[in-house]
């Protein structure tokens, strides 16, 4: 009976620290959200000593200097200390410390091991992580093949990084031959998973016939999807899609909500586009869409685009 009842009051001191510590954790994730970080910051310290996840949190904390001074050291000690707690995610950032030699010399084999353990608990673009190292030989013996084969599983995974990785590769076709149409392929796997370089990478590759048929309105479909959530190198493709529409042919000229999408997309790549070659472009396109538009719209399409400019965290230095 005695026996029983310790054992009874042990489980329930145990239930009362796990509980304790939940609530805790809770309410460090609560005040990060909230940006609260010397708060979070805190709370996760109460729990430093064994709570692997909330190691892990401090070491997000220090690595992107949230509330405080980026601090590398401290985030890769924390790292390191969640990994040896599971963590995943913290698996894959201690194979980043090693790569990089942060607090500790390089180690490739190191690296490569973390993130695969990383990987096997579902981390999956800790593969590509893995093949980078690979792919450049800096830091393990270069392997190209071991490299994007190790990328194509992370991609295959669905690790939308990891696609994109696998385009660029094949279509840049440095580390492994070039392929175009594996490229457009695998850009349009992460352009359907939201990923804006690639949605602007495929747009440019329909617009082009690279790695397969020209298809101009799918070009311009997703390269404006692209500029919209603010990827700005899709900005002036899309002014020089639009300015080269078809004209409607009752009136010979282009529609009006088309003309105001060349003026402000045009626009919006002169503010952000400081390449000369691109800016004798956009400064034709300008010139053309002057030539043609009501001046009475340009106060309020010049408005538009700076709210939208400030909305994507761009200073419109030409308004």
């Amino acid at each position: 009976m005695l026996a029983g009842l310790t054992a009874l009051l042990f489980s329930i001191g145990a239930y009362a620290v796990s509980g304790s510590s939940d609530a805790t954790l809770a309410r460090g994730d609560k005040a990060l959200a909230a940006k609260q970080y010397d708060v979070a910051y805190k709370e996760y310290a109460h729990l430093a000593s064994h709570n692997g996840l909330a190691q892990f949190d401090l070491g997000l904390i220090e690595r992107n200097g949230w509330g405080r001074p980026a601090d590398p050291v401290k985030a890769c000690n924390w790292f390191e200390q969640a990994a040896h707690n599971k963590v995943p995610a913290a698996e894959q950032f201690l194979g980043d410390c090693y790569a990089q030699g942060i607090d500790r010399p390089v180690d490739g084999n190191a690296a490569v091991q973390w993130y695969m353990k990383a990987a096997d608990a579902g981390v999956f673009y800790a593969l590509c992580d893995a093949g980078e190292l690979y792919l450049s030989g800096d830091i393990v013996p270069k392997d190209a093949q071991q490299g994007l084969a190790l990328c194509a599983r992370a991609a295959q995974l669905g690790s939308t990084p990891a696609m994109r990785r696998v385009a660029d590769a094949y279509r840049e076709g440095k580390s492994v031959p070039q392929n175009l149409s594996a490229a457009r392929y695998w850009y349009g796997q992460a352009a359907e998973r939201h990923d804006v370089e690639a949605q602007y990478r495929l747009g440019v590759m329909l617009s082009q016939g690279d790695g397969g048929d020209v298809n101009l309105p799918q070009a311009l479909g997703w390269l404006e999807i692209a500029a919209s959530e603010g990827y700005a190198p899709a900005y002036l493709p899309v002014a020089v899609l639009y300015a080269n529409s078809a004209v409607d042919p009752k009136t010979g000229a282009l529609p009006p909500d088309v003309l105001a999408k060349i003026y402000m997309w045009n626009s919006a790549a002169q503010a952000t586009n400081h390449n000369p070659e691109e800016r004798a472009t956009m400064d034709r396109i300008e010139q053309l869409t002057l030539s043609v538009m009501p001046a009475q719209w340009r106060p309020d399409l010049d408005r538009r685009v700076k709210a939208y400019l400030a909305q994507h965290g761009e200073s419109p230095s030409h308004q």
